[in-house]
């Protein structure tokens, strides 16, 4: 790639974090403390939740959170095949089952009647996302969490800042995950936050996260054995900054974005991204086209080395979870979430972020368009 190159994402960093990290290095102490505290605090208080406990990555906050929930071997989780962040893989890790719901084709979150479809007596939870920045169908979903007496987890991972019914993602589940990983609005190179009312279950998060010095010798705290998954001040001192300046960041990217309406509605039969009515706000993600019937994945494919090919990064959005090789060796095969495959094969992620001029996202959509042109496919994009 060029110097010339449009990054797929490119974190907001100003000199205010610059500053913040400068001064956690400077100061005494680099691992797990004070600003991580107040992290925390301000997490908490930002996205309307009692308590927050950082982690070290979102996957390991969700690891933890279903320990503290005493979910393992011979418990089911429900979860949806389609994202960007494979949080879900912590299900795995904590030795329980996941079993896979498919998605809304038009939000590409869950869908509440496939999951449901899915409930068993070894059901013990949904984990349920807000994909792409787009608020899950939290009401029906709740609804069927507390017919069935199961815990509802909420990714939040890419979707900070949206809302849904005038609330706040990361409200919504009796504990939400946060990732601070590329590339999402709020990044902090790596880590996560869990988020919760629930004061026994932040205190469980904490013992597996995390084991202070004046804690080593506690008979109760030493009974379960920690991950070792807490947040360094560093990435805190990084992680608060960018949690100052979230509004100033969010409405950067929302400029970005309008500049991806503007020029996208150029090309005919092009719609604007699907917003359900319950939901007051979106964020986006990442900046998706969702390309027509006449597309293939090998199409797409080529759409993005064309892109490449241009100094322009772009992606699959995802690949399907039940279609990775740890699950199809586990079992799992193609046609389980048809919904799912269907709308993966065909979603370009194209770059989305602050930096991007309006002369940039005309160039990436252009050469898009181009390209899908050069792969014999006319005009068959739609949003």
């Amino acid at each position: 790639m060029s110097e010339n190159r449009i990054p797929l994402s490119d974190p907001d960093i100003s000199t205010a974090e610059i500053d913040a990290v400068s001064a956690a290095l400077r100061s005494p102490r680099l691992s797990h403390g004070p600003l991580v505290t107040a992290f925390e605090t301000a997490f908490a208080a930002y996205v309307g939740r009692k308590h927050a406990v950082a982690v070290a990555s979102g996957t390991l906050g969700l690891l933890a959170s279903l320990r503290a929930y005493s979910i393992g071997a011979g418990h089911e989780v429900i979860v949806a095949p389609y994202a960007w962040h494979q949080i879900a893989h912590a299900v795995m890790l904590a030795g329980a089952t996941p079993v896979f719901a498919d998605i809304d084709y038009w939000s590409g979150t869950m869908s509440p009647e496939k999951a449901q479809a899915k409930i068993s007596p070894h059901t013990h939870a949904i984990i349920a996302g807000n994909t792409n920045g787009h608020p899950a169908a939290w009401s029906a979903l709740r609804g069927i969490a507390e017919r069935h007496g199961l815990l509802l987890i909420e990714d939040s991972t890419e979707a900070i800042g949206s809302r849904y019914q005038g609330k706040r993602v990361g409200g919504f589940g009796d504990c939400a995950i946060f990732d601070f990983s590329q590339p999402g609005a709020l990044v902090c190179g790596e880590g996560g936050m869990v988020v919760t009312d629930d004061a026994d279950i932040a205190s469980g998060l904490r013992n597996y996260c995390v084991r202070r010095m004046d804690e080593r010798f506690s008979v109760s705290i030493t009974a379960r054995l920690p991950y070792q998954s807490a947040m360094s001040d560093v990435t805190a001192a990084l992680g608060l900054s960018q949690l100052q300046r979230i509004d100033d960041i969010l409405a950067r990217r929302k400029r970005v974005e309008q500049y991806y309406y503007d020029h996208v509605k150029s090309f005919e039969g092009i719609k604007d991204p699907y917003i359900a009515p319950d939901v007051t706000e979106v964020h986006w993600f990442l900046y998706l086209v969702h390309l027509g019937t006449r597309f293939t994945r090998p199409s797409r494919d080529a759409i993005v080395e064309d892109l490449r090919t241009a100094d322009v990064a772009a992606a699959a959005y995802c690949l399907p979870l039940h279609q990775q090789r740890f699950y199809l060796d586990r079992g799992h095969r193609k046609g389980e979430c048809l919904v799912t495959e269907k709308v993966a094969d065909r979603v370009l992620a194209l770059p989305f972020h602050a930096h991007l001029t309006d002369e940039q996202v005309s160039f990436i959509v252009q050469t898009a368009k181009d390209a899908s042109v050069n792969i014999g496919a006319g005009s068959a994009i739609y949003l």
